[in-house]
Formats: C-alpha cells, sequence, structure tokens
C-alpha cells in the first residue's frame, strides 16, 4: 500500500507522520526533540546540525515502519516554524546557528520600524501581511546590518530551517509561499521579495531563495549525505507550508466562523480567509496558506511555557501534578488575575519589553490559585486576540484546538468555558503532519480543493461550554481586559 508523510519540524520536536491516501489509519509515527539554545539574554536559537540529526532520525524510523509493514512512501511533505534565520554558504551548509522566531535582539530594529520609519513598516506589513515585531527575518536582518555586517556579506544564502532542510534533500535554495510571507520580506500579492524590505534589510535577492508554490514538488535522489534517511529514491518531496497555516488544514479550520486554537511552546489564534487581509494597525498577521486559502490570526509568545514556568519555578512540580492543583480552585480563581507576559509579547500588544504580573492578590489566594489563574491567563491572552480577529472574520461558531495543551481536558474545557463556544479537538493531535498530508492530495490532484482535503479529517470529543461558567469568565475576562488596557 502506498503512504504519504507529513515532517513537522517544531520549536521542541521533528516529528513524522504516516498515513494512506484514505487517512484511515496512523502506518507510523515517530518523533525526534530539539534543543534551544540561549546564549545571551533575549537570544534563542538552534543548531541546525542537530536539527538535520533529529530529521533523519524520524524520517529514518518512520521509512523503515511503513516498509517493515508492507507499505511504500511515494510523498514526503513538509510543515515547519515560521521566522527562522539561517546564513549558509554557497553550498547549503550553516555559518552559524539558526535564529528563532521567539529571539527579541532585533527588538530596537522593530522599534525603529514602529517609531522612526512608521511609513516604512506600515508599507511592509501592507505588502507582506507581517506584523512589525523583532521575530521576523527582515527585523533579524536588520540587526544583523549594524551588528555583524562581515556574516551578512559573506552569506551567500539566508534562509530558514525549512530551506536548510530543502537544500541539503534537493539541492536547491527555493521557499514556499507560506514561510516566505511570514519573513517580513515577501511581497503577498505579487509572488515576489519586497525591494522596499531588502533596503531597509541590508540583503540582495540572489541572497533569498526562489519562492514557489506550496503545492511545489521535487522527485528526491539520494545522494551519500542523505542516505541516513532512508528515504526511497523517486520519492516526491512536497514543500508544504508554515506550522499555522497547515495546523488549521491539519485541523479541519477551512470554513467561515471556524477558529483554530493552537498552543504548544507558544500559541495562535486563526482562522482561514478566501483573500488577503490587513489590520490598520498591524496587529494581525495573514499568511499564504494555498491559492485562495490564507491564514489570518494573532501568535502569542506564551502558550505552553507558562505551565513549564508554573512547574519548574513557581511550584517545581510535574505538569500533571499542576494540572491536578489548578482543578481543585473554581473558575475565575477568586479574582486573582495572571497577566502571562513572560517572553514578551506579540499580539495583541507587540511589545517584546512586557512582562507578566499577578494582580489582586488577596491573602486568601494559594499557591493552588496562583497556577489556576496562569492558565487562565493564557487563555486570556488568546481570547483577547480572538477579539481583534472576530473584527475581521465575524465571531467563532466552534474552535478546533490542537497542540499540546489539547491533551489537559481540564484546559480544553477551560477554553470552552471562557469562550462559550463548542471546542473540538482532532482525532489525531498532529495537525502540522495532517496539514502537511492533506496538502500533498492537493499537490497530486487527489482533491481539487482545500475544503475537499478538509473534509477528510476526523474528529474526536467535542467540549461543551457550562454557560454558569462562561458567565463567571465573561465577567473576569472583562476585568482582565482593563488591566490589559492599563498595562
Amino acid at each position: 500500500m502506498n503512504c504519504f508523510v507529513g515532517v513537522d519540524v517544531g520549536t521542541t520536536n521533528v516529528k513524522a507522520l504516516a498515513m494512506p491516501p484514505d487517512l484511515s489509519q496512523i502506518l507510523a509515527h515517530a518523533s525526534a526533540p530539539l534543543t534551544t539554545l540561549n546564549p545571551e539574554p533575549g537570544y534563542a536559537e538552534q543548531d541546525p546540525n542537530e536539527i538535520w540529526s533529529a530529521f533523519v532520525q524520524v524520517i529514518s524510523e518512520v521509512c523503515r515502519e511503513a516498509s517493515q509493514n508492507g507499505h511504500t512512501i511515494t510523498h514526503v511533505a513538509f510543515c515547519t516554524a515560521m521566522h527562522s534565520l539561517l546564513p549558509m554558504d554557497i553550498h547549503g551548509a550553516s555559518l552559524g546557528n539558526a535564529i528563532l522566531w521567539s529571539d527579541n535582539r532585533a527588538e530596537a530594529q522593530a522599534n525603529d520600524l514602529r517609531t522612526k520609519h512608521a511609513d516604512l513598516g506600515k508599507t511592509i506589513h501592507e505588502e507582506t501581511g507581517t506584523p512589525i515585531h523583532p521575530m521576523i527575518p527582515l527585523c533579524k536582518l536588520a540587526w544583523m546590518r549594524e551588528h555583524d555586517p562581515r556574516l551578512l556579506r559573506r552569506t551567500a544564502h539566508f534562509g530558514s530551517i525549512k530551506e536548510f532542510l530543502w537544500q541539503k534533500l534537493t539541492g536547491e535554495f527555493e521557499i514556499d509561499f507560506s514561510i516566505a510571507t511570514a519573513t517580513g520580506l515577501f511581497n503577498e500579492s505579487k509572488r515576489h521579495w519586497s525591494k522596499r524590505a531588502m533596503d531597509y534589510a541590508g540583503v540582495r535577492v540572489d541572497q533569498l531563495s526562489t519562492p514557489v508554490p506550496t503545492t511545489f514538488l521535487r522527485t528526491y535522489k539520494p545522494r551519500p549525505d542523505t542516505a541516513g534517511t532512508g528515504l526511497p529514491d523517486g520519492v516526491s518531496l512536497v514543500i508544504g507550508a508554515s506550522d499555522g497555516c497547515l495546523a488549521n488544514l491539519g485541523a479541519g479550520a477551512i470554513k467561515r466562523g471556524t477558529a483554530t486554537l493552537t498552543i504548544g511552546t507558544s500559541g495562535a489564534i486563526r482562522q482561514t480567509v478566501r483573500k488577503p487581509l490587513r489590520d490598520p494597525k498591524g496587529r494581525l498577521f495573514c499568511y499564504f496558506l494555498d491559492e485562495g486559502y490564507y491564514a489570518v490570526g494573532g501568535p502569542t509568545n506564551n502558550g505552553g511555557n507558562v505551565l513549564e514556568w508554573v512547574s519548574e519555578k513557581l511550584t517545581q512540580q510535574d505538569t500533571k501534578a499542576v494540572l491536578e492543583e489548578a482543578e481543585t480552585i473554581d473558575p475565575g480563581s477568586d479574582g486573582l488575575l495572571f497577566l502571562p507576559y513572560l517572553q514578551g509579547e506579540r499580539a495583541p500588544l507587540w511589545d517584546a519589553s512586557v512582562r507578566g504580573a499577578y494582580l489582586h492578590v488577596d491573602w486568601q489566594h494559594t499557591r493552588a490559585h496562583f497556577v489556576r489563574a496562569a492558565l487562565e491567563g493564557v487563555l486570556f491572552n488568546l481570547l483577547s486576540i480572538n477579539e481583534l480577529l472576530k473584527e475581521y472574520t465575524g465571531p467563532a461558531r466552534v474552535i478546533h484546538a490542537n497542540g499540546g495543551f489539547a491533551q489537559s481536558t481540564l484546559w480544553v474545557q477551560m477554553l470552552a468555558d471562557m469562550a462559550g463556544v463548542p471546542v473540538r479537538l482532532n482525532a489525531s493531535n498532529e495537525s502540522g503532519s495532517m496539514g502537511a498530508i492533506l496538502l500533498t492530495m492537493k499537490a497530486i490532484g487527489q482533491v481539487k480543493t482545500l475544503d475537499e482535503a478538509a473534509d477528510r479529517v476526523a474528529f474526536g470529543e467535542t467540549f461543551e461550554p457550562d454557560l454558569d461558567r462562561h458567565k463567571v469568565y465573561r465577567a473576569e475576562f472583562k476585568k482582565w481586559q482593563d488591566a490589559l488596557t492599563r498595562l
């Protein structure tokens, strides 16, 4: 039996999923962890060679398992995190670590585009759909222009982690339209690199990859340095899209009124629209998925990392014990509020310097209150982004939830109670890999549209909102918003 593989290269793991063309079952699955390096305060980097090793481990495991069970891999598609920047030589070898989305070293350059060069910043956002923030490669390149001009000059190619992996597998420097729209350098409507953005960043077009559609395919030819992958000669490689866009597709959230809320290390809430949207204040992103499909929404820096902080630093318990402790407290945490800005923030504030706080601390509050308030604060922040989003897309009638938080029934029920709408889980929580497989089906003509592909997504449990708890949360959310406004 033939099968498709979706590879999801995230911040904490590389994962791969193999499924047959009818998506009836998971034929193979593998995962390998990644390490984030913090060489200086505000820095976040990864070793691209470690990423390659993790990719080889994962894809070889899936190939071996699929082969042992009599399956033949015909297509491999890629889903990767956005906003990474990696300097490479002419052969695609790395000249340093990859700078991640969570790296804030370019804060001054982002502020420059928001203040001193605000007109240019607005024009770039209008062209690219990417909010101005230290996360985007545009600002990282501007930082490099000021702080490491020698590296800027000697780098033959700047690219993302996906481009690094793609070049190693194909020998070509190519970037899909989806990852490109997240760079702050790509003109979304004209489908080419923006001269204004390149001039500001200090890079030339020959230092950037060739943009291609998300359904673009190349035939894999093994070489000595890629033989360890176990990929068969002649397998089709589908370049794929970004993790945010494919999480929407993989969650089946394509139709109007359906939102996707993802919480992994970070988080985001998105809807899929049929034409590009722009928030005049630059608070929402709009990224390309496929022709006629765009993911619009807002990302937060503070998602699962808040649970990690509560677990490791606040309570020194494992996450299971933390979640059990939170469940002992009533909704609203007896008035205790938490602003979850532990690592600066993207949406809704777009301020890398903002920091978190507990508010309304009272004698009655216990450690368990602080734990629950932290979980509630993460969701309040995402719902505040949703308030911006619904100005352009209308309200969500249902939310599809995915990411690591979806494994916690407490946290997912909390979301349903806060939002006041049903929250659905997918049968598989690997929405990025699933989205890559669904995009493969479109690329080879197995389906005509992404709507048809999304209709094949299977669902698990649905969490219905409790109206009494919703009333409590609606009042607490208003207090949370007022606190944010004062901040």
